[in-house]
């Protein structure tokens, strides 16, 4: 087999495997895993702070990026990933459910 056949081998069989990713991704939304103190705990001391830090690097990209953003027309957009998720992952995701 040649180069170009192996990629093209490749990536049709990529092309067939992501569809059950994202079911397996699916499935495991519907059964949340259960809460115990050890998660918990984890959260609190490594994650959230963590996030936090994710969440004030998030800002500071954004405004540095915000005239390119506006150059683009995507403020929206960039806001939303830069600072909203981060903040929410941050302050109103329960403590131990990641």
């Amino acid at each position: 087999m040649t180069g170009r056949k192996i990629i093209i081998l490749l990536l049709a069989v990529s092309f067939m495997i992501i569809p059950f990713g994202s079911s397996a991704v699916a499935k495991s939304l519907e059964h949340p895993i259960d809460n115990c103190a050890e998660l918990m705990a984890a959260d609190a001391v490594v994650v959230r702070p963590l996030q936090f830090v994710s969440l004030v690097t998030g800002t500071v990209f954004f405004i540095v990026s915000l005239p390119f953003s506006a150059l683009g027309d995507n403020v929206g957009d960039a806001y939303s990933l830069m600072m909203v998720e981060p903040a929410r992952m941050t302050f109103l995701r329960p403590l131990g459910i990641f």
